[in-house]
């Protein structure tokens, strides 16, 4: 069983920047599609991004495309999302998760394992 630990989440004013991390323990994390995810207070959690096994492939959603990069390390089990230009509406609890294999990337049900979540706090 894959364990996921997120780190990385803050305060930071809009327009600041914040790199998240996504440490794997238990198994091979190049075995894996790798997604990020996020949920605001009172919201559906939702996609963020997500990588192939091998990093050469990613795909981030429309409200993040161009301010935010899915990265990752198989070497060192860890998968990241770089966060620039940050707007309020970025505050959530950002999940990092593990794809099953099958299923759409951008559905939550399509993940089988799932940190504990790092809060994101974005001030105006």
């Amino acid at each position: 069983q894959v364990q996921l630990v997120e780190s990385g989440g803050g305060l930071v004013q809009a327009g600041g920047s914040l790199r998240l991390s996504c440490a794997a323990s238990g198994g091979t994390l190049s075995r894996y599609v790798m997604g990020w995810f996020r949920q605001a207070p009172g919201k559906e959690r939702e996609f963020v991004a997500r990588i192939s096994r091998n990093g050469l492939s990613t795909d981030h959603a429309d409200p993040v495309k161009g301010r935010f990069a899915i990265s990752r390390d198989n070497a060192k089990n860890m998968v990241y999302l770089e966060m620039n230009s940050l707007k309020v509406e970025d505050t959530a609890v950002y999940y990092c998760a593990v794809h099953s294999g099958s299923g759409d990337y951008y559905d939550t049900a399509s993940y089988d394992y799932w940190g504990q979540g790092t809060q994101v706090t974005v001030s105006s």
